[in-house]
């Protein structure tokens, strides 16, 4: 693979346009609204959902150089970026959140990162916070000799990835009057929402908590596009604690809703989507006769 050579990605064999499909669930058809899923967790087995379109462009430019991105212990995005070094025979790297861990036993989700070729490289929180300052990213490339590395943040989220999740929007097109999907970062979301044509609209279900991420969705676009595109908003109101963090009923609707429609229902992301897109409907957010894309953007862990 070369970063010039789109038949490098393209060996992989990624399911595009993803499936897109009608679920029958009187809950929100009593209210007048029709439920689709975007199935991007069918685009790849390994490069799950929306970390192929997010990973596509930072692989594509990374020439064959050696990727270093970042996340925490259980990062989906540390996986796929793992399996696509894999797939492709690109060294990568991942700076793991917490110098405690180098001391214990890899977890699943680190296991199948190092199974996959990815070297490990364990900071304390504090670094892992500054990851972004020049002077510490330098550290950080030096001390994992990777100084002409492509660096990917946290998540996969900045200008090429925002790019490529506009290729989402433009599949939807005239399908869903909302296209509705989780947030960690907001790359994804700014770019489906520059991707979708005039009168529809974007809805993030942020999973952290805080409060920021609007702010930074708007930078994001600003590098991507040079300005806000598309119609976007936030809900912030369905975090269930933060990230990664679960509540008995949203584990009561995940289960309902995998007996419901056979799918196996993703806890950190899609699971909080789902019931956002319910709760949201049984107040009335959605006017009778709107139809819902909820965009399925993985699928449980291991």
């Amino acid at each position: 693979m070369t970063g010039t050579d789109p038949r490098g990605l393209a060996a992989l064999r990624p399911r595009l346009p993803s499936p897109l499909r009608e679920v029958a669930d009187g809950r929100f058809e009593r209210h007048g609204v029709r439920l689709l899923l975007k199935r991007d967790d069918l685009i790849h087995p390994e490069l799950v959902g929306n970390k192929w379109r997010k990973l596509a462009p930072n692989l594509d430019a990374a020439g064959g150089r050696t990727v270093v991105t970042f996340g925490g212990a259980y990062s989906n995005h540390l996986r796929a970026t793992a399996a696509a070094g894999r797939l492709l025979g690109l060294p990568t790297v991942g700076v793991v959140r917490g110098q405690e861990l180098a001391e214990l036993p890899l977890n699943p989700s680190l296991a199948r990162c190092a199974a996959d070729g990815m070297r490990l490289h364990f900071v304390d929180r504090s670094t892992y916070r500054r990851k972004a300052q020049p002077e510490t990213l330098a550290a950080l490339l030096r001390a994992v000799e990777a100084e002409d590395a492509v660096v990917v943040p946290e998540g996969g989220s900045n200008a090429r990835a925002v790019r490529g999740c506009r290729a989402l929007g433009e599949e939807l097109g005239e399908h869903a009057d909302v296209a509705a999907l989780a947030c960690g970062t907001g790359g994804t979301l700014a770019g489906l929402a520059a991707g979708l044509p005039a009168g529809r609209r974007a809805l993030g279900i942020p999973v952290l908590k805080g409060g920021f991420l609007a702010d930074d969705i708007r930078r994001l676009q600003e590098r991507a596009f040079g300005g806000r595109r598309g119609t976007w908003s936030l809900d912030d109101r369905f975090h269930h604690g933060g990230y990664a963090r679960t509540t008995p009923a949203l584990d009561d609707f995940a289960d309902d809703f995998e007996q419901r429609h056979g799918l196996a229902v993703e806890r950190v992301y899609v699971a909080k989507l789902l019931y956002a897109l319910l709760a949201l409907t049984e107040e009335g957010a959605f006017p009778r006769g709107t139809t819902l894309a909820a965009v399925v953007t993985g699928r449980p862990f291991p």
